[in-house]
């Protein structure tokens, strides 16, 4: 499997997170171009990768994931709570028959990814 996948979860609360917007971009020259915008579903992953295996190439990549408006309608949460409000991922595709698997595991005062599988 190649391409690239994400998903979302919501550390805070040990839950996937679901509705949240991820932006894709991928960088054409000094400029970032969006590709698509996609919307995670109830098990906080999207319903079709990211970018399919017959579309990969190599190059720079981006995932801004919009948890602020996840946040902000979860019930319990401050606005005052939140301090992360869209985490920007950059990564690079240097095989583009390798899967890139690129995870947000986030809460209101922090996040972390890394390379899944």
């Amino acid at each position: 499997m190649a391409g690239i996948s994400t998903h979302v979860l919501d550390t805070d609360r040990g839950r996937p997170a679901a509705g949240v917007r991820i932006d894709f971009s991928v960088l054409d020259g000094e400029t970032w171009r969006l590709l698509k915008s996609v919307v995670t579903n109830a098990d906080g992953r999207t319903d079709a990768p990211i970018l399919a295996a017959n579309e990969a190439k190599a190059g720079q990549y981006e995932l801004a994931f919009h948890v602020d408006d996840y946040f902000r309608d979860r019930a319990g949460t401050d606005e005052a709570d939140i301090f992360i409000d869209n985490p920007v991922v950059r990564f690079a595709i240097f095989d583009p028959k390798q899967h890139y698997h690129v995870p947000m595991l986030c809460a209101p005062g922090s996040f972390t990814t890394y390379r899944g599988s």
